[in-house]
């Protein structure tokens, strides 16, 4: 059966959501047996239609119904830039499916040396340079307030999880190894674009303490905690930004020269997580991370002072709190 033919709706549970590009869809893992059309929420449509895939088991795994939902960030034509793209409903979608953990894949510039173009990392902090002019909350309406605690933005016990296949990326045309870089304090800048940093921009980012660059973990990473979901970014390093004076300032051609590898270690560490999830659940996907019931408590306006719209849009993320 071909993705076209396949049923427009699923009403299972999925347990992860991975959000990234196309090219992430095809895990030899997985069987795809629902494509959703964009799902409709409170804040709009998905930037993609949801395509359901579930685990293909084998004589070692005890959980063959372990589900997958995959979103494209930016489109499945890449027609969404950085500021567009509808995360609140791509978060609240996710939610809507019940998804257990989120993992998302982005390409990012490096700030730091021994950060390598094709290299990973896991980040643990972020620091947030884009311009107020992206919808960052579900939380911000006139009529609803709610403070949702951000001190560590990623999930640590979800980056441990993935820490331990650091070994699987290769780099097969270059005699430099593929590195993963995890630490409590790696850190990764989020700026508006879409054009790259200045020279000076990307200097100021280095010092500030950034060792990565993108523009998409915000507001995903803010979105998803608001739904109580674990949430782990992983960063492919495809350049240095602009932040070294004796080459040239970054560009495209130069990104896309290291892509194709990027992707294929993506794709392997992908498939590898999925078959480990599906052998044993996580901890982390089974009690939350530690977030069940936490914006129960971060939203300080009453149910019986919200506006009937209000109340309905966050029953379509919490019906079970309102």
């Amino acid at each position: 059966m071909t993705i076209s033919a396949l049923p427009t709706t699923f009403d299972e549970a999925v347990d992860l959501a991975i959000i990234g590009g196309t090219g992430l869809y095809q895990l030899d893992c997985l069987k795809p047996v629902a494509v959703l059309p964009p799902i409709q929420t409170p804040w709009g449509a998905t930037s993609s239609p949801i395509t359901i895939a579930v685990f293909i088991g084998d004589s070692n795994t005890t959980n063959n119904k372990f589900v997958v939902a995959f979103i494209s960030r930016h489109g499945i034509n890449h027609e969404f830039p950085p500021t567009h793209v509808p995360f609140r409903a791509n978060i609240a979608a996710i939610k809507k499916l019940q998804c257990k953990a989120v993992l998302s894949f982005s390409a990012v510039g490096s700030l730091q040396e021994h950060i390598k173009p094709r290299d990973f990392v896991l980040p643990q902090q972020l620091i947030d340079r884009t311009k107020g002019i992206r919808n960052s909350s579900y939380f911000n309406e006139i009529g609803l307030v709610g403070h949702v605690g951000f001190g560590n933005p990623f999930s640590t016990k979800f980056a441990d999880f993935i820490y331990q296949f650091k070994d699987i990326l290769t780099n097969p045309d270059s005699d430099e190894p593929c590195l993963m870089h995890y630490d409590q304090d790696t850190t990764v800048i989020c700026m508006e674009g879409p054009q790259f940093s200045t020279r000076a921009e990307s200097k100021m980012y280095k010092m500030l303490g950034g060792d990565i660059i993108n523009m998409s973990v915000i507001p995903e990473a803010k979105l998803a905690r608001e739904c109580e979901l674990p949430y782990q970014m992983i960063c492919m390093s495809t350049d240095y930004d602009a932040w070294r004076d004796h080459e040239d300032s970054v560009t495209v051609d130069a990104v896309f020269g290291h892509l194709a590898n990027n992707g294929r270690n993506a794709n392997a560490l992908a498939t590898k997580i999925v078959k480990e999830m599906a052998k044993n659940l996580p901890e982390f996907m089974i009690n939350g991370d530690g977030l069940k019931g936490s914006i129960k408590m971060s939203v300080a306006t009453k149910a019986d002072v919200m506006s009937e719209q209000t109340l309905q849009n966050v029953r379509f993320l919490f019906p079970e709190y309102w």
